[in-house]
């Protein structure tokens, strides 16, 4: 089943002498429960395309559908809501509340939509996060790993259609980032979670199912075919 659809997804900036491309005629789809990644260097427009995904930003032209749905088709106030329940983020930086504790962090999504915490559920994801001994602290309290746990367990309380990862090693060592690729690969295991991740790292992509290479606005590479 088809969880994601881009279709001809372009962005430019500026105008004339400043103009720049920074996706051209982008396409793919996902399928749900896949585990994609998405490599480039710096400056290749693999951010850019997250954040148009994630309806963050706006394209110049082309789609995108999130379950069938065409979300820049939605007023601000729908996309923000159709975000906050489909679309599961996970940043570089942790991007938590710094005045919240960790429990709160995580179930912050669900309180935004007036939606009850289920306890059951909220239990089982803090074992898995391994985060049961850490749930009063704020997050200045916390490891670089425990608060990208954190921010995984954030994305994964509402069930969202799609997690979209923007580097979430970025910022970890070597152990902190083999510790988050996993509960990265156990969600997409266990709870069937469609993850799309950024990285510039072609190690950490390698544990993806799938692997789409980005250059100069363009999908280059998907999989081991080129297909330019």
């Amino acid at each position: 089943m088809e969880i994601l659809k881009v279709e001809n997804l372009t962005k430019i900036y500026g105008e004339k002498n400043t103009k720049v491309v920074a996706l051209n005629n982008v396409s793919f789809s996902v399928e749900k429960g896949e585990f994609v990644a998405i490599i480039g260097a710096s400056g290749s427009g693999k951010s850019t395309l997250l954040h148009l995904i994630g309806g963050v930003d706006k394209p110049t032209s082309g789609k995108v559908y999130i379950d069938g749905k065409d979300i820049f088709s939605l007023n601000d106030e729908k996309l923000a809501i159709f975000r906050r329940r489909e679309v599961g983020l996970i940043y570089q930086f942790y991007n938590l509340i710094p005045i919240l504790n960790i429990e709160e962090n995580i179930t912050l999504p669900l309180k935004l939509d007036n939606r009850r915490v289920n306890p059951e559920e909220l239990d089982e994801l803090i074992a898995r996060l391994g985060l049961k001994h850490r749930l009063t602290h704020l997050p200045n309290e916390l490891s670089g790993g425990e608060q990208q746990r954190t921010s995984i367990g954030r994305a994964l309380i509402t069930k969202p259609a799609i997690i979209l990862a923007d580097e979430p090693t970025g910022n970890l060592d070597s152990s902190g980032s083999d510790e988050i690729v996993e509960l990265l690969k156990r969600a997409n295991r266990d709870y069937k979670q469609t993850i799309i991740m950024i990285t510039h790292n072609l190690e950490i992509a390698k544990h993806a199912d799938r692997i789409i290479k980005i250059e100069d606005g363009k999908i280059v590479e998907d999989n081991n075919g080129f297909i330019k």
